[in-house]
């Protein structure tokens, strides 16, 4: 039987943090869009365009970092990379209807 080293490489290690980054920059795109400028920019006297121009901006850099966590997972050979890749999609599909609808809302 042989003994499997628990210590992740450290291009796992590299993908792992840009997948976390990914979806962070996710979340923070729709936190600002759906929650946060809602409420900030009436009560700053913005016109209604911010929150739309918003999550353009976000969404893109949001499609780029899943894209580039896919690149990087796949490119350092890690264990979780199918799965990975597949949540990664989703995120990039969940955010291109966000995008679609931002640009709707223009």
């Amino acid at each position: 039987m042989t003994a499997v080293d628990p210590t992740p490489t450290p291009a796992a290690t590299g993908a792992e943090r840009i997948f976390s980054t990914s979806v962070v920059i996710s979340a923070i795109r729709c936190s600002l869009s759906y929650v946060i400028l809602p409420w900030l920019a009436p009560l700053l006297g913005w016109q209604g365009a911010l929150g739309p121009v918003v999550g353009i901006l976000l969404g893109a850099v949001a499609i780029a970092a899943n894209l580039w966590s896919i690149r990087r997972f796949w490119s350092s050979g890690h264990r979780l990379r199918r799965p990975i890749s597949a949540l990664n999609a989703a995120v990039i599909v969940l955010v291109v209807v966000l995008v679609v609808r931002d640009i709707g809302r223009l």
